[in-house]
């Protein structure tokens, strides 16, 4: 059998560093034992036929031959391989191109010429780790560095690239919330302020997203409440630079719990207002409002979380809807009845003996709730007859003008004159 026959290499040429996969095409490669490229065995090669073997070049210099090596012998032709002179390697992409300033962001470099890089720099600081794909592309791991831009460069024997940025970003941290509470049941718009929230993802209250946010610019975001359980939830901003920190107690909304009214007392009084009002219930902390069929009451003192002292305010005759405001919302109402005070247009009869038992029948308007009937000073026993009527019995006195008067919640009635007289003496 004869020496094996060397006819044309492709490609031809490669970089000084080597490692160029090149397609030996001849003859007689059968049981080949070696590939060189001048004196240097090739890297590595395969015998893909008697006709073909693809082999990666060594480093070198210059032209040098190409040569294949069986047991019958090496080929004797002259089939050059050049060694081209190392290129500057070039970048044109990164991605991504941001990152946190902790490191550990796995970025794709892509140009031409990278093939033997030895150095992948941010500001001069070597990555992390990089591989290098192909003559095309380098996959490396950035280093921790200041938040800031950071000029990324590949070095080869050729060179040092030309530089791309890639940014380091400052995590965002979160200063303060207003309004700083509100209730359970969500929906409070909640400005934040801060820095470093451009580019923000997500805004949590504890790990519940908000409804919907709004980055208004670097310093501040507009979001909007989910709801949650009552308490202190830790509101963090999340951007690719990270996200803020949880334990800062200027970034706590207090989700607080809807008021609940249980009972009023009194629960009626006069349209003039002036009542003092005792309502209890549970969760009246930090009340805003108390209000009387919408209208303010005219004070109030917040006792403690189960009780409100209130002043009624004045009101039109009827029921009013008495409910309390808090952070947490609006309560329950509860029913209070403003009453017209008494008044009386007649007496029958309007005079009597002194001596005690005469019934007299009062007539007037606003009479239902009385509680007193009296004759001057005196209360004295009385019926409820309808609102315009009450009987009440005369208690005994001396001779002469009494006045009688009602009294109801609402207040005291004017008076009118009921005449004792003494009786006749035989």
């Amino acid at each position: 059998m004869a020496a094996p026959v060397v006819s044309s290499v492709s490609p031809n040429q490669g970089p000084a560093s080597g490692g160029t996969t090149v397609t030996v095409t001849g003859t007689g490669f059968t049981g080949a034992t070696a590939v060189r490229f001048g004196t240097k065995l090739a890297t590595s090669f395969t015998v893909n036929s008697a006709t073909q073997i693809t082999a990666v070049a060594p480093s070198g210099s210059g032209s040098v031959n190409v040569t294949v090596t069986t047991n019958q012998g090496t080929s004797a032709q002259q089939v050059p391989f050049t060694y081209a002179g190392a290129q500057a390697p070039a970048l044109s992409g990164i991605s991504p191109g941001q990152g946190l300033p902790a490191g550990g962001t796995t970025v794709t470099l892509t140009g031409t010429n990278l093939t033997g890089a030895t150095a992948v720099r941010f500001d001069g600081v070597a990555a992390a780790s990089f591989t290098v794909n192909s003559a095309t592309q380098i996959t490396a791991v950035t280093p921790a560095h200041a938040a800031g831009a950071a000029a990324v460069t590949v070095t080869t024997p050729g060179g040092t690239s030309n530089a791309l940025t890639f940014t380091y970003l400052a995590g965002p941290s979160v200063t303060g919330l207003s309004p700083s509470q509100g209730p359970a049941s969500g929906g409070t718009t909640v400005t934040l302020t801060g820095t470093n929230f451009t580019g923000a993802t997500e805004v949590r209250f504890d790990d519940v997203a908000a409804t919907s946010f709004t980055v208004n610019s670097a310093t501040q975001i507009t979001a909007v409440t989910p709801a949650h359980a009552a308490g202190a939830a830790a509101v963090t901003v999340t951007t690719p630079g990270g996200t803020s920190n949880p334990d800062n107690p200027s970034a706590y909304f207090f989700f607080a719990a809807s008021p609940s009214l249980t009972s009023l007392t009194p629960a009626v009084g006069p349209t003039t207002g002036g009542t003092t009002v005792t309502l209890t219930g549970n969760d009246l902390l930090g009340a805003t409002a108390v209000r009387f069929d919408g209208v303010a009451a005219a004070s109030f003192t917040v006792d403690s979380a189960t009780q409100i002292t209130a002043v009624a305010p004045a009101h039109a005759a009827g029921a009013a809807a008495v409910t309390v405001t808090t952070a947490g919302g609006t309560s329950n109402p509860l029913a209070y009845s403003y009453l017209a005070a008494p008044s009386l247009s007649s007496l029958v009869p309007t005079q009597g003996p002194t001596h005690a038992g005469a019934v007299v029948t009062l007539t007037g308007a606003n009479l239902t709730m009385a509680t007193s009937v009296r004759f001057g000073a005196t209360p004295v026993s009385f019926t409820v007859i309808s609102p315009t009527q009450i009987t009440a019995v005369a208690p005994a006195g001396p001779s002469g003008p009494v006045t009688v008067t009602v009294v109801t919640p609402a207040g005291t009635s004017n008076g009118l004159i009921y005449a004792r007289t003494d009786a006749p003496v035989i």
